[in-house]
């Protein structure tokens, strides 16, 4: 993959995964007009790289911008919103908000999931073939539901989506869910994934999880990286973990972290708009490699990248697992 972001494990570390040593990568202030960048999206495009970005802007609105890199560390991200047109299966244009997007290549264009205002959030969907014009589907899911991730192809000649139903508010609750489709626009067959571990067994992920990127497809399974929380004394608690997902049945669970792989630890994760979250959001893959680039956001403030080796993670997940 053509400049891949990517800075090797600093000397004398043994954990399986590392943060780039210049974070925040994308700062809170990248437009004119930003409070904060956070919980985004990115995937190769073109000679470089695009996403998908959440940007609340200062008067606290919530927001997606498209944006653009060479390299996947310096970005560009438009100051205006995507504007999204009207795609020919769909009227539906109510948007109170939108956030914590996700972006995946399947087929023949790319898919923007994105938790949409509709009376509640719910599940945005849209899609783009050149990230400069954008057209908005049907919500794939009744209110309230958050964290939807699709995966890159279809499985059983279906599309398979992650989702966590939640409520009006921050939950103090949370399991991830899975849904097949065979045309992207009804959603059905709805299967449990995942619940939160038990606070003896890892408490970092004990009170509810959620989908992170979109899986990796890999030969011991589907690589699925997710946030968990911890409801501390003094608040939520976010940080990343991974599983291994049955390939042709990802509604199995194969294997599933004890230990987190990143918890809120620097600076920038601990002190921002919220305290003490680390939520990955989307993942670059060389496979030439095995190379792994995480984007997570930091205290709901601004942009991280952290990196991983494919072999040496599962292997990890496999050695440490539930």
């Amino acid at each position: 993959m053509k400049n891949f972001p990517w800075e090797d494990r600093p000397s004398g570390l043994q954990a399986p995964m590392w943060r780039y040593s210049a974070n925040p990568v994308i700062k809170r202030d990248a437009t004119p007009t930003s409070n904060s960048i956070f919980n985004s999206a990115v995937v190769p495009f073109e000679d470089g790289y695009a996403g998908v970005f959440r940007c609340d802007d200062q008067c606290r609105r919530m927001n997606i911008h498209a944006g653009f890199s060479k390299n996947g560390i310096d970005w560009e991200i438009n100051p205006e919103p995507i504007a999204f047109q009207q795609d020919s299966q769909t009227d539906l244009f109510h948007s109170e908000y939108k956030y914590d997007p996700r972006v995946i290549w399947i087929e023949d264009r790319y898919y923007i999931v994105w938790c949409n205002g509709y009376h509640g959030p719910t599940i945005g969907m849209g899609y783009t073939f050149d990230f400069k014009e954008f057209y908005q589907l049907e919500n794939a899911f009744l209110p309230y539901n958050r964290n939807g991730v699709l995966f890159p192809r279809k499985i059983n000649g279906k599309y398979l989506m992650l989702s966590r139903p939640s409520d009006t508010g921050h939950t103090a609750f949370g399991d991830i869910f899975i849904s097949q489709s065979p045309d992207m626009k009804y959603w059905g067959e709805h299967r449990h994934v995942m619940s939160p571990a038990p606070f003896e067994d890892s408490a970092w992920q004990c009170m509810k999880i959620g989908a992170g990127p979109a899986p990796i497809e890999t030969k011991e399974g589907w690589l699925l990286i997710y946030h968990g929380v911890l409801r501390s004394c003094n608040g939520y608690v976010y940080s990343m973990g991974a599983a291994i997902l049955d390939l042709e049945e990802p509604w199995k669970v194969k294997y599933r972290m004890k230990p987190y792989l990143l918890s809120p630890q620097t600076a920038y994760e601990c002190v921002g708009d919220v305290p003490n979250v680390v939520f990955p959001c989307a993942c670059l893959h060389d496979e030439s490699n095995g190379r792994l680039a995480v984007y997570y956001g930091c205290a709901d403030t601004v942009t991280g990248l952290a990196f991983a080796q494919i072999d040496e993670l599962i292997g990890y997940i496999k050695e440490n697992s539930l």
